[in-house]
């Protein structure tokens, strides 16, 4: 049986989980606008990877005799000035939801929810990927500094990843 006060931490997180499904569709969204389906693709594939986490939370929470309680999203940002400043904030977000993922682990510690503990280390671990992959999308958008074909082929290169 989960407690309360982990209960309430779980439904904050799959409500973290939607939001960055949201702003990662967003982003979609905007790349999309700039005829960059590759980057598009990136995108929609995260955020189907976001909302796949959210329902990992609330399949976890019901089945521990929880009870989710859904809360409305935030509109999320729709504009950016570059691909490098999108993938920047990708970066930034993915950290906040690192730190996120460790202060729900901290508190499953804390009430001794090992089933928590356990589920949890699967997303210590898929952050390590999702932060290691922002910073590679960073690094090569700063060293390319969006000169035109070199854009182009990065865009090529993230049409071709695949979803789950």
């Amino acid at each position: 049986m989960i407690g309360k006060a982990m209960q309430d931490a779980m439904n904050e997180q799959i409500n973290k989980e939607l939001f960055s499904s949201y702003l990662y569709l967003s982003m979609a969204a905007y790349f999309e606008g700039r005829n960059l389906p590759g980057f598009a693709n990136w995108m929609r594939i995260q955020s189907d990877e976001e909302r796949g986490h959210a329902m990992k939370f609330y399949d976890f929470t019901l089945g521990c005799g929880g009870k989710v309680t859904l809360k409305a999203i935030d509109a999320p940002r729709t504009e950016w000035k570059s691909s490098l400043e999108v993938a920047e904030e990708v970066a930034a977000h993915e950290a906040k939801v690192t730190a996120s993922i460790y202060s729900l682990y901290e508190l499953a510690q804390k009430e001794k929810d090992y089933p928590a503990q356990v589920m949890l280390q699967w997303f210590i671990t898929e952050q390590v990927e999702e932060e290691k992959n922002a910073a590679e999308i960073v690094a090569t958008l700063k060293l390319i500094e969006e000169r035109g074909t070199a854009v182009l082929m990065l865009d090529h290169r993230l049409a071709k990843r695949k979803g789950e």
